[in-house]
């Protein structure tokens, strides 16, 4: 048993003052040494820690004896080390980016009905339900609940218009939407709500909270699940495992993701080892060819090395290059 954790969490509250909390939250932060990201707004915290058992238990006793964080859901997850390189506490206008400006609203106020894991599986079996994925395309393309509609999105703060657009193929069905740990959820089934969408609901607690029910343990899920980490992705279905992500050059079974080498693109990628050294970890030509390429840099490859690699693939290096 590893004696590492990591903590997932979110609470939509009033916090008056957050740039003062923030700078006390670091401290407490450091002070019990974990490491990690946590964003603090006028509307809530949101944050993913790693650290020790006896660490993050110290950290959600803190927590829970503020009253504005006493029943924050705390996500667990054993590691084997720190899944973090430092410790950071930042101010956002939002704990989650919808940018929906003047028409933002609270999650406290308006949010979509709770599903607990075991109707949430129910509602994932039912034909009339339409199971819409809340996350990035980058995400559902790793692993997401079997039938789930995947939003053609790059960013959270795409969902809206995207929704607009395909707003009659929704309205008028049972709509249930997830997310990672539940936060994003939580004020996207508020939206649907307030436009017009009669019958909503949420995966309460999120993939996360889904997966480590002793009862649903991850079915009808497929892949992994992406995380904001250095792990990158976790295991969710504890009954099957399927892969279902490809890679990007050859199509193949793949669940690795890397950024693309050429650091003014930076595009995830799902790629093999060997097809990242083959093809320079470069997403496009251009890409392999950019003089910036980080993969060029670190394993110090000379010219000819990388005109050979090019070739291997039926390309060419540039003579300006």
């Amino acid at each position: 048993m590893s004696n590492y954790r990591v903590l997932l969490y979110y609470k939509y509250v009033d916090i008056e003052n957050p740039e003062q909390f923030r700078d006390q939250h670091l401290e407490l932060c450091k002070s019990l040494n974990l490491k990690g990201r946590i964003l603090v707004s006028e509307e809530g915290i949101n944050g993913t820690v790693s650290g020790t058992i006896e660490e993050t238990e110290q950290y959600m006793e803190a927590m829970r004896s503020d009253s504005r964080f006493e029943d924050t859901m705390f996500k667990i997850d054993e590691a084997d080390g720190h899944t973090f390189k430092k410790m950071h506490v930042r101010y956002r206008p939002e704990i989650v980016s919808l940018d929906l400006g003047e028409d933002d609203l609270n999650p406290n106020e308006l949010t979509g009905a709770y599903l607990e894991p075991q109707e949430f599986r129910a509602a994932l079996e039912d034909e009339d339900t339409i199971v819409l994925d809340a996350r990035n395309d980058y995400e559902f393309d790793l692993g997401h609940f079997r039938g789930a509609i995947r939003p053609d999105i790059k960013s959270f703060r795409e969902l809206p218009e995207w929704i607009k657009e395909n707003k009659e193929k929704f309205m008028d069905k049972k709509v249930v939407t997830y997310c990672t740990g539940g936060v994003r959820c939580e004020k996207f089934s508020g939206w649907l709500l307030k436009e017009g969408f009669k019958d909503v609901a949420q995966l309460h607690g999120g993939i996360h909270n889904y997966g480590t029910n002793p009862d649903t343990q991850g079915e009808l899920w497929d892949g992994k699940m992406y995380v904001f980490d250095e792990r990158i992705s976790v295991e969710i279905n504890r009954k099957e495992k399927t892969v279902i992500a490809r890679d990007w050059f050859d199509n193949t079974p793949c669940e690795r993701y890397v950024n693309c080498g050429n650091p003014f693109c930076n595009r995830q990628i799902i790629s093999s080892e060997e097809n990242e050294d083959k093809y320079l970890r470069g997403c496009t030509h251009e890409c392999r060819i950019s003089p910036e390429n980080r993969y060029v840099k670190e394993h110090h490859l000379s010219r000819e090395e990388v005109a050979d690699k090019l070739a291997a693939i039926g390309e060419k290096l540039p003579e300006t290059v």
